[in-house]
């Protein structure tokens, strides 16, 4: 990255992307950008001329982060044109096996209709697994990220028995972090993290950070005024306990690999535009869909998400529990999730014909069937996930030392029901049998390693993990994250109405 170069060229490059931008913006609109701009200037580390300053923009896809880095774009553009100097950009994208083809293609037309890709005070990152590189429009192959993340799923899943959001969240929020924490650190370190969020939700997220911090034992604390060193190492601190508890060995490989990168080239400060523009985006929909191209894939936009398919497949394993472990039909759990998760929607402000397409995709047995077709692929093609080792997730046999395994076996699997005792001496630790460890790690989708591990752990289920107020670490982390209700299911076809707690995207 440069500071700011005019150059052949660019002076008027930049003029026709103020131009269009401006386009497809209200008076309103502009007039916020100049007055957030200012303030950003204003916040510039004393003594640091802003050509020297870079602000780091985390940009997963989606609709919200288009309009989020359109906004910065703006803001870099009208203080060029202001003074005759402005900050330079930082992007970091973190890849995920989650993150469709489509969302890539999306980052593509963006960067390109914002006329990022030849500004010299720009710089495009990509994070795969712990890898930082500069952001292309191609293919990801990344066989040891998706190894790494389908491990964390599946024993978690199984930690959980299925609940969405520690199986499916807490490892990318984790790797989102680290996302931050490695741009941060790349090159020279930027100055400012710019954020959506607003004051309330930002102190909220650190009071939920240090609330968990103290809860698992990594009290060290977190800044309340916005410096970032603190909160970097305190989510590593916290990641390494989360890791520990979930593989068993602090010194292990896979803790040591899932580590939060933490030590910022320079104290870091959060900034947020999030007072100064509408965020909704149905009232900016004409920018986001003719200006910056942005596309609603049909996996891509899944409820709450428009740049990652899990929360489908969130909703499938709702159907599958309710199919498997309720006793009751697919389609049950599906509308039970469905009515969640647009709720989730409605709390965040989608425009009533997104919430309407989502509600089309389920709204027929026919839908119903297709979609579970489609996900079940797509778990496949992410994560090398069977519904036979979803199915295996949701009882979660092995844990709480082979607690439910008899109900698993005669359920799902009659053809080893009379060998559980020898099932438990093989979790155990005590015997060893190769047709059963083939037999155990093609259903579960796990090496006996991990099994044995799972067999030592406890499981948070259904009924008895209550309403995410336990103080074990995914109990703590799920405590305050707000993606979550109560809900009312039967857990028999026939048995009485009880209180559950769902959680999702």
């Amino acid at each position: 990255m440069t500071t700011t170069d005019p150059g052949p060229g660019l002076e008027r490059r930049r003029d026709e992307h103020f131009a269009a931008i401006r386009g497809f913006l209200s008076a309103d609109d502009l007039a916020s950008a100049v007055s957030c701009a200012l303030r950003l200037r204003a916040e510039v580390p004393a003594g640091r001329p802003l050509p020297e300053c870079v602000v780091l923009v985390a940009y997963g896809g989606g609709k919200d982060s288009s309009y989020t880095i359109t906004f910065v774009r703006l803001m870099q553009l009208i203080l060029e044109r202001l003074f005759g100097e402005t900050f330079s950009i930082r992007t970091v994208t973190n890849w995920f096996p989650g993150m469709p083809r489509a969302v890539l293609a999306n980052i593509d037309r963006v960067y390109t209709a914002l006329g990022l890709y030849d500004d010299p005070d720009v710089e495009l990152l990509l994070v795969n697994g712990s890898s930082l590189g500069q952001f292309a429009n191609e293919p990801i192959s990344a066989p040891e990220t998706v190894q790494r993340v389908r491990l964390d799923m599946l024993m978690t899943g199984h930690r959980t028995a299925g609940d969405a959001r520690p199986t499916f969240c807490n490892t990318c929020n984790f790797t989102m972090i680290n996302a931050f924490g490695l741009a941060a650190q790349h090159g020279r370190g930027v100055d400012v993290i710019i954020t959506g969020d607003s004051s309330d939700e930002r102190r909220s997220y650190i009071r939920w950070i240090a609330r968990v911090a103290n809860q698992v034992g990594a009290a060290k604390p977190v800044s309340r005024t916005g410096e970032g060193g603190n909160f970097f190492g305190t989510v590593n601190r916290i990641a390494e306990i989360y890791f520990t508890d979930i593989y068993g060995d602090r010194d292990s490989a896979e803790v040591r690999s899932r580590t939060v990168a933490a030590d910022t080239a320079r104290p870091v400060n959060f900034f947020s535009i999030y007072d100064d523009t509408e965020y909704a985006s149905g009232q900016h929909w004409d920018l986001l869909t003719e200006f910056l191209g942005f596309m609603f894939d049909d996996i891509a936009f899944s409820f709450t998400e428009s740049d990652c398919g899990n929360p489908a497949l969130m909703a499938h394993i709702r159907g599958l529990k309710c199919q498997y472990i309720y006793g009751r039909s697919y389609a049950e759990g599906i509308s039970e999730y469905v009515d969640f998760a647009v709720s989730l929607m409605r709390d965040k402000r989608f425009p009533d014909f997104l919430v309407a397409k989502i509600r089309e995709r389920y709204d027929n047995p026919e839908a119903i069937e297709h979609m579970r077709e489609v996900m079940a692929q797509y778990s496949l093609d992410a994560f090398g996930v069977s519904d036979e080792q979803l199915v295996c997730m949701l009882y979660a046999p092995f844990g709480d030392k082979a607690a439910g395994l008899s109900r698993y076996l005669d359920e799902r699997q009659p053809q080893l029901a009379g060998r559980a005792t020898e099932i438990v001496d093989l979790l155990a630790g005590h015997t060893d049998a190769d047709d059963l460890r083939a037999a155990l790690e093609q259903v579960s989708g796990l090496e006996l390693r991990y099994l044995r591990q799972l067999y030592a752990s406890p499981v948070r289920r259904a009924g008895s993990a209550g309403r995410g107020t336990g103080t074990d670490v995914i109990g703590a982390i799920l405590k305050g994250d707000p993606h979550k209700a109560i809900i009312k299911t039967r857990r028999s076809p026939a048995g009485p109405v009880v209180e559950e707690l769902i959680s999702g995207r």
